[in-house]
């Protein structure tokens, strides 16, 4: 099955984004509980300083099916990202997603 990558950019101020913070880590355990190929993290800048976004990689069957899964993504329904969805086509090394 392909794999996509989703990006997120935080755009709104950070004292709005902390309420929804654990909602993701719950929204993405609970899709792993049922066997979806998912993982989640922030972004952070050369210092360890969180705060430009985040990354998404997830398994599906294609593009529609990825789209479908991340717009449940309470970060998305919060509104407190933007975000863009790719599909990853690896071409160089193994990072064991293949």
């Amino acid at each position: 099955m392909p794999w996509f990558i989703m990006t997120e950019t935080i755009r709104v101020p950070h004292a709005e984004v902390v309420p929804h913070l654990k909602a993701p880590r719950a929204w993405v355990e609970q899709l792993r509980q049922q066997g979806v190929r998912i993982s989640s993290g922030y972004l952070v800048d050369g210092d360890g300083r969180p705060g430009g976004g985040g990354l998404l990689l997830l398994e599906a069957v294609d593009h529609a099916a990825a789209e479908a899964l991340i717009r449940q993504d309470p970060m998305l329904t919060s509104g407190s990202v933007d975000w863009c969805l790719h599909q990853w086509i690896g071409a160089v090394g193994d990072l064991g997603v293949g």
